[in-house]
């Protein structure tokens, strides 16, 4: 087959940019793929820049231009509003192929609010191509709703996220890890972006007591939106010798950091969030998880059994999490041996891989 691959490539690496990855790697080694690679400089959401606005006219003319050969396209769509008109304008350039084209929604809470019923130009546009698209794939069960009365039902498809196979654990390795639980590792790895709850994490650790703050250790990793919030957040851990923060890391750093964590937190209220690949790949590294109840977080995750579910925007809350941790290393371990098992199951590349392929196939 020959297929029109749209959507970001890392860098920088995102949540969606490596699962683009992911697949386009596997699709590749069986068909013939053109791309259109959709990925931005930094962090930011939606068109900012008169640069932006010309590589998305690019875009547009790519899309018209690669789609008249493509026998399916794949396509990751945008959560923004300037980023979902810039999606408008690539279903209008390949509106004689849009029978064959799977659009894949990586978040969530960004486009439920997008479509909702108030906003009625942009549904009533959306609603008239997604009447016209061949299939749309969403995260989870909690998301299919997002897409009622846009896209025929029988055409919403659901494929869960994934943990990379170099991050998978074995069960003797991960109990050791929690035999050695003094300090307690808190790990948070994500981009550092207004509306994870990295701040609230350091907020929470900032007001637990003194003998239990002795007791848990914090690594930060993952890029910035800006030098400014580098700076910022710099500043306010300098002194405190249990607070780290690692960078962007990838490869053995990365599989390194998940190994010795014990707690992967993600205190995420981001506005386009939708199922955090972070908390996938902790529970294959053996960790139990601290979350929140975002978007589609809770397809892929149940307090007391994975983790620990927080208030979002609490550090409060947080903060009770991580004394219980404390208290509880036991209870910690069998989540995280739970979360291991659990993601061999359900959360492998291989699975993720082949049911999207399973739902491009059926587009032929």
């Amino acid at each position: 087959m020959k297929f029109l691959f749209i959507g970001p490539l890392p860098e920088p690496i995102t949540g969606q940019s490596l699962a683009c990855q992911i697949f386009f790697d596997e699709i590749s080694k069986k068909h013939t793929v053109n791309v259109i690679n959709l990925s931005k400089r930094n962090f930011s959401s939606g068109i900012d820049s008169l640069g932006r606005i010309r590589e998305v006219l690019a875009f547009i003319w790519h899309a018209w231009r690669k789609s008249r050969t493509a026998d399916c396209i794949y396509f990751t769509i945008s959560e923004s509003v300037a980023g979902n008109l810039k999606d408008i304008l690539i279903y209008l350039a390949c509106f004689d192929k849009l029978s064959g084209m799977a659009v894949h929604l990586h978040g969530g809470a960004g486009m439920r609010e997008l479509l909702k019923p108030s906003n009625r130009i942009l549904r009533a546009l959306n609603r008239f191509f997604f009447g016209r698209i061949g299939a749309v794939i969403v995260l989870g069960a909690r998301h299919v709703d997002i897409f009622e009365g846009i896209a025929p039902v029988d055409r919403i498809h659901i494929a869960p996220n994934f943990a990379e196979d170099s991050l998978f654990v074995d069960e003797a390795p991960t109990r050791l890890k929690f035999d050695k639980i003094d300090p307690l590792r808190l790990l948070f790895l994500s981009n550092l972006i207004p509306g994870k709850g990295y701040i609230e994490l350091l907020e929470a650790y900032k007001s637990l007591d003194v003998n239990t703050r002795a007791r848990v250790q914090i690594d930060f990793a993952g890029g910035f939106q800006s030098d400014d919030h580098k700076k910022e957040f710099l500043h306010s851990i300098d002194g405190i010798p249990q607070v780290q923060y690692h960078g962007i890391v990838r490869g053995a750093r990365k599989l390194e950091l998940f190994r010795e964590a014990h707690l992967f937190c993600l205190p995420t209220y981001y506005p386009y969030e939708g199922q955090p690949i972070s908390i996938l790949e902790a529970y294959a590294s053996g960790c139990a998880v601290m979350t929140t109840d975002h978007s589609g977080i809770l397809d892929v995750f149940a307090n007391g059994q994975n983790g620990y579910c927080v208030e979002k925007r609490s550090p409060d809350s947080i903060r009770q999490a991580i004394e219980r941790a404390v208290a509880e290393p036991a209870a910690l371990c069998r989540m995280a041996l739970n979360n291991r098992a659990e993601a061999d199951g359900l959360y492998r590349t291989d699975r993720y891989n082949a049911r999207l392929i399973q739902i491009l196939e059926c587009l032929k």
